[in-house]
C-alpha cells in the first residue's frame, strides 16, 4: 500500500517550471472565434496574464503578421507586460519560429503552458511539436479559442491524445497560490481572482464584505 506524504503531485505547476506562451491573442484572429465569447476570451487573457505577472512566471508573448494582418496583442495582455518584448512571427506554428525557440530555450524550462488563438492551428501546432521534443505541455482550454466549437472540441482531443494536460483560466491562477498561508501573493491572488474569476469572485467579494476579519477564519479565501 503506498503511503501518503504532504506534498504535491509532480504535475502539479509551480510558477518556477514552466514557461507561458501567449500566441496570437490578437483582434483579426477573434474576430473569426465563435467557441467562447469575446468578453469571456478577453476576461481569461487578462487572469492568465495576471496571474503569472503575480508569480513571476516565465512568459514568451508571441503575435503574427502583427503590422499587416492580425493586428496588436490584447490590451489585457500588453497592460500586463509593458516592459517584455513580444515575438511577432510568419509561421502559424510558434515553435517553428527560430526568434521563439531561442527564447524557450534561453529560459531553459521543460514545461510549456499554452493558451490563445486558434485552438486548432495556434495551439495544436506547438503542443504537438513540443511534446515531440520531449517536452510537457498544459493548455488552459479557456484561454483558447477557435471557428467553431467543433474545431475547439477537436483540437484539444488530439493534443490530449498526444499527451497534453488541459486546465482553465481559474485552475491555472490557484494552482499557482496552492496555499492560502502564502502571504506574499495572497492579496494578489485573491484580488486577482475578484476581477477575473467570475462567480468565485463575487463569493470572495460577498465574504469579505459580510464576515470581514472572520472570512479566514470561515476557511475562505478574502
Amino acid at each position: 500500500m503506498p503511503v501518503a506524504k504532504a506534498a504535491p503531485g509532480k504535475t502539479l505547476l509551480s510558477p518556477t517550471d514552466h514557461t507561458l506562451i501567449l500566441i496570437d491573442f490578437q483582434s483579426q484572429m477573434a474576430f473569426a472565434t465563435k467557441s467562447i465569447d469575446a468578453v469571456l476570451l478577453r476576461n481569461n487573457a487578462a487572469l492568465i496574464s495576471n496571474a503569472a505577472k503575480i508569480f513571476k512566471v516565465s512568459v514568451i508573448p508571441t503575435t503574427v503578421a502583427e503590422k499587416s494582418f492580425s493586428g496588436p496583442m490584447f490590451d489585457e495582455i500588453k497592460s500586463a507586460f509593458p516592459d517584455r518584448v513580444f515575438f511577432d512571427r510568419t509561421s502559424m506554428n510558434t515553435w517553428e519560429d527560430k526568434a521563439v525557440i531561442d527564447e524557450v530555450n534561453r529560459i531553459g524550462k521543460g514545461r510549456v503552458v499554452l493558451a490563445g488563438l486558434w485552438t486548432s492551428v495556434c495551439i495544436v501546432g506547438p503542443a504537438l511539436s513540443a511534446l515531440d521534443q520531449g517536452f510537457e505541455v498544459y493548455v488552459i482550454a479557456d484561454a483558447c479559442g477557435d471557428v467553431s466549437d467543433e474545431a475547439h472540441a477537436r483540437a484539444i482531443e488530439r493534443m490530449v491524445q498526444a499527451g497534453a494536460r488541459p486546465m482553465t483560466s481559474v485552475q491555472y491562477l490557484l494552482e499557482l497560490q496552492r496555499d492560502w498561508a502564502r502571504a506574499d501573493t495572497y492579496d494578489a491572488t485573491t484580488s486577482v481572482a475578484k476581477a477575473y474569476a467570475g462567480a468565485y469572485g463575487l463569493g470572495i467579494i460577498y465574504a469579505k464584505t459580510m464576515l470581514g476579519e472572520h472570512a479566514s477564519e470561515a476557511g475562505i479565501a478574502a
